[in-house]
C-alpha cells in the first residue's frame, strides 16, 4: 500500500477504502496524499474507513402503507450479521413488481423498502462470508441461491427455499436491519434497493465484473434476465418458430430479445400502448398488434395471422386475463405458454382444462430459470462482450430522490425502464 500512499505517479491502479478494507480498480489515478485519492472525475475525496461494524445513517424511499407515496426518509442500517453483506447501492431500476406492493396486489408488511433490481459495492461483510469481500461490485438477488436446498441442487430448479416471494420481510435470522423513526422497516424480496445502503444474506449477492456500468448492469438483477431467460432457458425457443409476447415493457422487450437470439423467425409483440411498438421492432419483434384494434379474442387474431402456428407465448404483464389469453393463443398440441409477469397474490386463476389435456404446456419463469449466483456473473460477462444491448431498454435515468417521478413515467407508459442513480 505504501507505494500508492506516497503518491507514485506510474502505478495503473486506484486505491479505494470502504468499511476498513482496501481494494483496487484497474483504471488508475495516483494518490494526492495519504487517505485521499483521485476518483474517475479527478476530484480528491477522503476515503471512508470507519463504517464497518457500525450503524450507517442514510436516505431511503420508505413505503408506509398501500397506495401511499414514497417518502424519502433518514434511516439507520445495522451492520451485517453472520453470513450477511452490507452493500452501497449505485444504481437501481424501477420494476412493475415494486408497484404491485404499492397497489397491494403483492403481499407485504409495512413500512417497507422495496426495490430489487440494482448494482452496488460491498461495504462490509459479516462473519463467515466467503464469496464476496468489501469493494466487490455485486448484484443483489431477489431469487437467492443457497446451493444447499433441493431446488438449488436440482439442475432444472432455481426457486431457492430462502426466496421471499410472500412478504415475510426479514432476513434469514427472522429480523430486519432497517429502522426509521425508531420503528423497524421491512425488507423486500431479500433485497430492498431503494436505499443508499442495504443488507442482504450472502446467498442473495452475486459478484460481477468490476467494469460493468451500474446504470445498465442493474437490469440483469431482474428485468432483462427474467425476460431473456424465459425465452432462451425456460421455453427453449426453437429456431424458425413463431412467438407471441404479451406486454412490451422492459421485461417483455427482453423476451423479444431472447426470442430473436434463439432464432425465432416471427416474433409478434402485443400491447395496448402503440408507443411501445417501435422500440419492440428495434429489439427484434417482426410485427406488433394492439388487441383493442380487433373485435374477436386475441387468440383468434393470432391464429388467423399465423395459420395457427404460434408455438410459444409469453405473458409479461401479470394479469390473470392475459395469462389465460396467452395460454389460449399457443398451439393446442405442441405449444408452450410461459408466465413471466408476477401474478397478483390475492387471486386465483381459472381456465379451460382442455388447454392442458391437449398437451399444451404452461410454464412459469421465475428469474428466467437462471440459477442466480451462478448465472448472473455470466450474463454480465456476455453483456460486456456485447452479446446483447441493455441500453436499448433504458429510456430514463433519474437521481434517486426523483423516484416518484420515475413511477409516474411507469404509470403513464412513457418509460420502458427508468434507472435511479445515487
Amino acid at each position: 500500500m505504501n507505494h500508492v500512499a506516497k503518491g507514485q505517479q506510474n502505478f495503473q491502479v486506484t486505491l479505494f477504502i470502504e468499511g476498513g478494507r482496501c481494494w483496487y480498480s484497474q483504471k488508475s489515478e495516483p494518490c494526492v496524499s495519504q487517505n485521499t485519492f483521485l476518483f474517475a472525475d479527478h476530484k480528491p475525496r477522503k476515503a471512508r474507513m470507519d463504517t464497518a461494524g457500525k450503524v450507517i445513517k442514510c436516505k431511503a424511499a420508505v413505503l408506509w402503507g398501500t397506495n401511499q407515496p414514497f417518502s424519502i426518509e433518514d434511516i439507520e442500517v445495522a451492520p451485517p450479521k453472520a453470513k450477511e453483506v452490507r452493500v452501497k447501492i449505485l444504481a437501481t431500476g424501477i420494476c412493475g413488481t415494486d408497484d404491485h406492493v404499492i397497489k397491494g396486489t403483492m403481499v407485504s408488511k409495512f413500512p417497507v423498502i422495496v426495490g430489487h433490481e440494482a448494482v452496488g459495492i460491498v461495504e462490509s461483510v459479516g462473519e463467515g462470508v466467503t464469496t464476496v469481500r468489501p469493494g466487490d461490485k455485486v448484484i443483489p438477488l431477489f431469487l437467492p441461491q443457497c446451493r444447499e436446498c433441493n431446488p438449488c441442487r436440482n439442475p432444472e430448479g432455481n426457486l431457492c427455499i430462502r426466496s421471499d416471494l410472500t412478504g415475510r420481510g426479514v432476513l434469514a435470522d427472522g429480523t430486519t436491519r432497517f429502522t426509521c423513526k425508531g420503528k423497524p422497516v421491512q425488507h423486500f424480496m431479500n433485497t430492498s434497493t431503494f436505499t443508499e445502503y442495504t443488507v442482504l444474506d450472502e446467498s442473495s449477492v452475486a459478484k460481477i465484473d468490476a467494469e460493468a456500468p451500474p446504470e445498465k448492469a442493474c437490469l440483469i438483477g431482474c428485468g432483462f434476465s427474467t425476460g431473456y431467460g424465459a425465452a432462451v432457458k425456460t421455453a427453449k425457443v426453437s429456431p424458425g418458430s413463431t412467438c407471441a409476447v404479451f406486454g412490451l415493457g422492459g421485461v417483455g422487450l427482453s423476451v423479444v430479445m431472447g426470442c430473436k437470439a434463439a432464432g425465432a423467425s416471427r416474433i409478434i409483440g402485443i400491447d395496448i400502448n402503440k408507443d411501445k411498438f417501435q422500440k419492440a421492432l428495434d429489439v427484434g419483434a417482426t410485427e406488433c398488434i394492439n388487441p383493442r384494434d380487433f373485435t374477436k379474442p386475441i387468440s383468434e387474431v393470432l391464429s388467423d395471422m399465423t395459420g395457427n402456428t404460434v408455438q410459444y407465448t409469453f405473458e409479461v404483464i401479470g394479469r390473470l386475463e392475459t395469462m389465460v389469453d396467452a395460454l389460449s393463443s399457443c398451439h393446442m398440441n405442441y405449444g408452450t405458454s410461459v408466465v413471466v409477469g408476477a401474478p397478483p397474490s390475492a387471486k386465483m386463476l381459472s381456465y379451460d382444462p382442455m388447454l392442458l389435456f391437449t398437451d399444451e404446456h404452461g410454464r412459469a419463469a421465475p428469474f428466467g430459470g437462471w440459477k442466480s449466483r451462478d448465472d448472473v456473473p455470466k450474463l454480465v460477462t456476455e453483456f460486456l462482450e456485447k452479446k446483447f444491448d441493455l441500453g436499448q431498454l433504458i429510456t430514463h435515468t433519474l437521481p434517486f430522490h426523483n423516484i416518484s417521478e420515475g413511477f409516474e413515467l411507469l404509470y403513464s407508459g412513457q418509460s420502458i425502464r427508468t434507472v435511479l442513480t445515487f
